[in-house]
């Protein structure tokens, strides 16, 4: 069952990608939009998470924030699991604006979700567990960007670093079979 967090999340985020098919400028004004953001629209470095490409590019993201979200939120607790979000999140955004063209238009909550897979491997190291198979997804979904073009693989990048960081520096709220 999805913690409260992460429930909302996907609650707000499926939301907005509902909303902005019928409000189509809604996608644009979330968008990450590099251009833009040296224009002073800070906030779209937090509202690209909310806008997707489509049904599917929606519904990957939400399952993987459905199972990767439940674990992470169970195991560092709401407040940190919250921290560790917001750092993947503008770790990713960031990446993706400051190593793409100024033209580029990137959306959605990809990059904060592959600090979700950091924040699972520091979880699993911490727990003792064999990383290889943690390794193994976070490297297939790596390459899934250069498989399948127009994903910005700087921002999955980012998060990773982001959210990987972000969780060795902070301690476990508990267990994730507790």
């Amino acid at each position: 069952m999805p913690k409260g967090l992460t429930k909302n999340l996907i609650i707000l985020i499926s939301g907005c990608f509902v909303i902005s098919q019928f409000q189509t400028n809604l996608q644009y004004e979330f968008a990450l939009y590099p251009a833009a953001v040296d224009q002073g629209q800070w906030y779209r470095l937090i509202t690209v998470a909310l806008v997707h490409g489509g049904w599917l590019h929606l519904i990957f993201n939400m399952l993987a924030l459905l199972s990767l979200g439940t674990l992470i939120e169970g195991f560092y607790g709401q407040n940190k699991y919250a921290i560790i979000l917001i750092t993947s999140l503008i770790s990713g955004s960031l990446t993706s604006y400051l190593f793409n063209p100024p033209q580029t238009l990137a959306v959605g909550s990809s990059g904060m979700i592959f600090g979700l897979f950091g924040a699972l491997a520091i979880a699993g190291r911490t727990l003792g567990a064999n990383l290889k198979e943690v390794v193994s997804l976070i490297a297939l979904n790596l390459a899934i960007p250069f498989l399948i073009p127009g994903i910005d693989w700087k921002a999955h990048l980012g998060g990773l670093i982001g959210g990987t960081l972000t969780a060795a520096l902070l301690k476990p709220k508990r267990q994730l079979w507790e």
